[in-house]
């Protein structure tokens, strides 16, 4: 499918509903002045075949730079999606066009969930990419855009136009992985614990994951040290400005122990032994799905690394790759 009739393919909106129905996902075209050129690391390749699925068209979408190319593997396209209207419902695409089907690996930025982006998992994208993998490298919505949970939607609905049009990418629908950095790290297993279970979810990866923001918010009092109080101060803000006496309900839907069932995948969490966000808050959720009868492993590393440092200690990158692998199997060819 050419960049032309990408642009007119149109994602449903990025409601609850939305989240499990969506439609395709918007191309946004390169920012260079040539509008209609697709980054690509083979420009003879030929593009993926349209979906079956016809979309209504939408007006053209903002545009957003794509990726650079020289980050991708020899037969590796990258472009940038939307699957929103907002501007920050974008996704970084990766897919072989060559091969069997590739299972997915969808990457989700940390920052306070008020900040980040997904240009920042460039190379931890193209590390999972050079395994064989689809990677989906997205943005959401952040606090100061929307309350929770517009940020657990925004995964679903990235999720969700990616399976949807797997073929386009030539993707396993029925094969993927969430690796999430901090406060993505709790998008991921909040997605995770989402109902009973996700289709085609495998596998949560979460790097230094905020998963209980209760624990944030008592931990982050005035004797925490500065990142805890600031975590408190960005739980606060993601729960819309609302402390948890007075907006019960929505802290504890963003407690994701609270929310552990039968039907959730196999998680995986690294946390360092004196970071701010301590290793206990994924012993809680490991305990809830062990009472379910899930497995979750949780590892400590010694230090204060946090999120993306962490990922890049010695040893900790090569075991979350062999647990994905155990999760989703080698990719031949």
């Amino acid at each position: 499918m050419g960049a032309a009739a990408l642009a007119t393919l149109m994602l449903a909106p990025p409601d609850a509903q939305a989240a499990t129905s969506a439609g395709a996902p918007v191309h946004r075209p390169s920012a260079s002045p040539n509008p209609s050129a697709t980054p690509s690391a083979r420009p003879s390749a030929r593009p993926p075949a349209r979906p079956s699925a016809s979309p209504s068209p939408s007006s053209s979408p903002s545009p957003s730079a794509s990726p650079s190319s020289e980050l991708a593997p020899p037969d590796v396209r990258i472009h940038t999606y939307a699957y929103g209207s907002h501007a920050r419902q974008t996704m970084d695409v990766w897919w072989h066009t060559t091969g069997p089907r590739r299972p997915a690996v969808f990457v989700i930025h940390g920052g306070w969930w008020s900040g980040g982006d997904k240009k920042y998992m460039k190379s931890i994208s193209r590390s999972y990419s050079e395994l064989g993998y689809t990677v989906v490298n997205l943005d959401y919505r952040l606090s100061g855009d929307a309350a929770w949970p517009a940020q657990r939607t925004d995964v679903l609905a990235a999720v969700s136009a990616v399976r949807r049009h797997a073929a386009s990418f030539n993707t396993d629908p029925g094969r993927y992985v969430l690796v999430g950095f901090s406060a993505g790290g709790h998008l991921a297993a909040a997605v995770g614990a989402y109902g009973d279970g996700r289709p085609g979810l495998r596998g949560v990866v979460g790097i230094s994951p905020p998963v209980s923001p209760l624990s944030a918010f008592a931990d982050g009092s005035a004797f925490g040290t500065k990142e805890q109080q600031k975590l408190r101060k960005a739980a606060i803000k993601l729960a819309g400005g609302c402390t948890p006496a007075k907006c019960p309900r929505i802290w504890s839907s963003m407690e994701v122990p609270f929310h552990a069932s039968p039907g959730d995948p196999p998680m995986l969490a690294f946390h360092s032994s004196e970071e701010f966000v301590p290793p206990y808050q994924s012993e809680m959720l490991k305990d809830s799905l062990a009472s379910v009868g899930v497995r979750m492993i949780v590892k400590t590393m010694a230090g204060t690394q946090h999120s993306s440092p962490l990922y890049r200690e010695p040893g900790v990158a090569e075991t979350v790759q062999s647990w994905i692998v155990a999760r989703l199997g080698r990719v031949a060819g």
